[in-house]
């Protein structure tokens, strides 16, 4: 008999770009439902560009139905406005998961990189090698940022598996 396969939504915020990625996991193997990018344009003002990340995701979480949405934690970059600009986009983000009644999990970067690698301390190119491998695909997710969302789907996909064993 086979388990029951569920879609979990990773998303990576960010004003301009908000990667999101959907990702299913049935008797162990893990599949790219969908993944990509909602961009916003830079000459927009921000509260226009915070309603369409946000009736994006709201569309996203309707048409796929996930069972569980999974957001990375802020990285404080070492610029206040870029920190500042992502923090709205995450809040957009957390409301429209709310509002869609899915539960939501936190994972820190080095949490998602852990999970997807096996080390805490892998770069990018590393992440989304693994991204890569572990959905089967032919070619890494491009952009960046929805190869980010990818892995911290299939981070919280892992973090659940391990706490159904009890490890």
């Amino acid at each position: 008999m086979s388990s029951r396969s569920e879609i979990v939504l990773g998303i990576d915020p960010g004003t301009a770009i908000t990667g999101y990625g959907l990702v299913s996991e049935q008797d162990g193997e893990l599949q790219a439902i969908a993944y990509g990018v909602i961009r916003t344009p830079a000459e927009d003002p921000l509260r226009v560009r915070l309603v369409q990340i946000y009736d994006a995701l709201r569309e996203l979480i309707r048409h796929h139905k996930p069972a569980a949405a999974a957001v990375e934690e802020l990285f404080f970059a070492r610029n206040a406005r870029t920190a500042l600009s992502v923090g709205h986009a995450r809040g957009v983000v957390l409301l429209a998961v709310a509002q869609s009644n899915l539960p939501l999990f936190h994972y820190k970067p080095a949490q998602v990189k852990q999970a997807v690698t096996g080390y805490g301390g892998a770069d990018k190119q590393q992440v989304q090698e693994m991204v890569r491998m572990l959905l089967g695909l032919d070619e890494r997710p491009q952009p960046d940022d929805a190869a980010d969302a990818l892995a911290v789907a299939i981070c919280h996909i892992h973090s659940t598996a391990m706490l159904r064993l009890g490890l």
